[in-house]
């Protein structure tokens, strides 16, 4: 039984040589997250505004039966962005998005998780839009729910290639800026950027009434510093290398590394962040499946 459960889901490295990325979207959507998505962000879009007068036809969940109750009087609650979800994908492009120890890049997985995220909100007629950064803001596409609008967010991500230094907190802030609708916020990065910056950023978003939600990505080899002997590493987006004996600093770069995502961990807690944490050799299809069953429960 458990051997084909497996059988169901991708070879994370045989999904680099899948280049279609509407076709994979299509396939893992409707293949294994069908009927999970409701709304990514049902529940924390509506917030009261303010009542208003019943009228014949108003739907009576929003009717006030306190207030009815205390004065005989028919109101209903009025909630500020009560339509589909905007979504906004930020998606990291900096050059450390490069790394891929497989067949698979951390770039590669981020792009497969925002074609699927991509495919599943416009079949649920959400609106998405995308902005794709690297030191700054290289790319930007306002929301939409249209098909022609997915083809144009899949081929964007189909030219997009990871190159250069990262920026993260700056380019955030800057989105941050230009965003005038409330909605929902999704991060891709591997977050390798001074940590007050990335934080500072994410709270602008909150502080605007977003929901946001943040997929921190890493390749299983640099989480667990796994090569032997003398390796040389090379900074990806520097291109600055350095060599050293992996035995010797193993424990302490894991301990730091550990560090380092349980202080996002606790500050996105903090700040009312959605924060995921994520290895690039599970299956994407399959990591996403359980975090939109994960969100559903919350509803």
């Amino acid at each position: 039984m458990r051997r084909a459960l497996k059988s169901r889901y991708y070879d994370p490295q045989k999904l680099a040589r899948i280049k279609n990325l509407q076709l994979l979207a299509r396939t893992v959507v409707e293949g294994f997250i069908s009927g999970l998505h409701h709304s990514l962000f049902k529940g924390m879009s509506a917030e009261f505004a303010e009542y208003r007068e019943y009228m014949p036809g108003d739907d009576l969940k929003h009717f006030d039966w306190r207030v009815f109750a205390r004065t005989d009087k028919r109101y209903v609650r009025q909630y500020e962005e009560e339509t589909n979800l905007t979504c906004t994908l930020l998606l990291d492009c900096s050059g450390s998005m490069g790394y891929g120890s497989g067949g698979l890049s951390k770039f590669d997985y981020a792009c497969c998780l925002a074609a699927a995220l991509t495919y599943l909100m416009i079949q649920q007629r959400d609106q998405v839009g995308m902005a794709l950064f690297g030191q700054d803001v290289r790319r930007r596409i306002p929301p939409s729910s249209t098909r022609g609008h997915m083809k144009r967010i899949l081929d964007e991500l189909q030219a997009a290639r990871p190159e250069g230094e990262t920026g993260i907190g700056a380019c955030l802030h800057a989105v941050a800026e230009r965003s005038a609708k409330r909605g929902l916020i999704i991060l891709l990065s591997d977050l390798l950027d001074d940590q007050d910056a990335v934080m500072s950023a994410l709270s602008h978003f909150r502080h605007n009434r977003n929901e946001v939600i943040v997929f921190n990505l890493f390749d299983r080899a640099e989480r667990e510093l796994s090569q032997d002997g003398l390796v040389e590493f090379i900074d990806m987006e520097t291109s600055q290398t350095m060599q050293v004996r992996t035995e010797v600093i193993r424990a302490e770069y894991r301990r730091q590394f550990e560090e380092f995502i349980s202080q996002y961990r606790r500050r996105c807690s903090a700040a009312r962040v959605d924060y995921q944490c994520v290895t690039t050799d599970l299956p994407f299809e399959l990591m996403l499946a359980a975090y939109l069953n994960r969100r559903k429960k919350w509803e």
